[in-house]
Formats: structure tokens, sequence, C-alpha cells
């Protein structure tokens, strides 16, 4: 098995996960995303590097109805600009509920001092801290679609918890 980056896209910052060869998902870091795509990806392949990854897992966010809406557009536009620089292919999965179920299992966003509002800090490190879980749960429901496609002797892509979405190889 490859080791795989999952990341949790954002308008402000990108969640990133990896797994290890043992099939494990875990939270990695939060970075903030830059002003081009292009640094987008500088900084994704140092971490490309430093991890040891070649497989890149992405959320798609779907609608509701499993349906590809603006967001889901803008997931792919931002892959179409960043694929191409990185050396490693791109897959969606879809990531319908992960923040909701990260947040449940982060628990509720710490109070400030003396019980009142939370800061602008506390709540910054909490959404990056839900954006890494997020990441994690894409990245883990990828390797266990791969898993059960393994044990049952069937190609892991597409998945069934995913509609048939387009895979992205960046040039090699």
């Amino acid at each position: 098995m490859s080791r795989l980056l999952g990341l949790d896209l954002g308008e402000r910052r990108i969640g990133i996960a990896v797994a290890d060869r043992d099939g494990m998902a875990a939270a990695l870091t939060t970075i903030r995303r830059a002003p081009t795509p292009a640094a987008d990806a500088s900084a994704l392949a140092r971490l490309l590097d430093e991890q040891g990854a070649d497989e890149i897992i992405i959320g798609l966010p779907l609608e509701a109805a499993g349906h590809e809406g603006p967001q889901a557009r803008l997931t792919r536009d931002w892959v179409d600009a960043v694929g191409p620089l990185l050396r490693a292919p791109i897959r969606y999965r879809d990531e319908r509920l992960t923040s909701h179920l990260a947040e449940q299992r982060l628990g509720p966003m710490k109070r400030g001092r003396g019980g009142g509002p939370p800061s602008r800090t506390q709540r910054d490190a909490w959404r990056a801290g839900v954006d890494r879980e997020a990441a994690a749960i894409i990245l883990q429901d990828e390797l266990d679609a791969r898993s059960a496609a393994a044990a049952l002797g069937t190609p892991p892509h597409p998945t069934p918890s995913a509609p048939p979405i387009r895979d992205t190889e960046a040039p090699r």
C-alpha cells in the first residue's frame, strides 16, 4: 500500500492527514490557504516529501443528495490548478458530513477566560483542529474502501460510498 495524504480543502485552510502502511489515518496539520494555487502546491509538495507520501486523497464536497454543487466545482478547479504541479496522483473522496463528525469527535469549543465566549485565537485553533480531523476521516474512509475492495478482489475506484468521480493523475 502506498503512503497517502488526505486533504480537507476549505476556503481559508487545508486540513491534512496522513495514513501509514498499516491502514490507519491520523490528523497531521492544518495549513493556511495560500494566495495562489502554485503556493498551495509548493506547501503540499514539501509535505509529500516529508511524509514520504505518493498519493493524495481530497474530499469532494458533494451536496446532501450526492450531486456536485458550487463547492465541488471550486474543489475540482483547485485540483485542476494544483494537480499538475505535484508529483502525486490526486483522487477524490466523498466528504459529506465529515466536518460534522469531526466536530463531534473533538467536542465543544472551549470557553474563553472567565467562562465567556472563546477568543478569536481559540476559535481559529478549534476550526483548524476540525479541518485536520475531517481530513483524517476522509482518508480513513478511502483506506476502508480500499481494504474492503481488496478483500472482495475488486478495484477500489469508484467506491460504493462515492459516485463515479474522475481521478486526476499529475505528470510524473
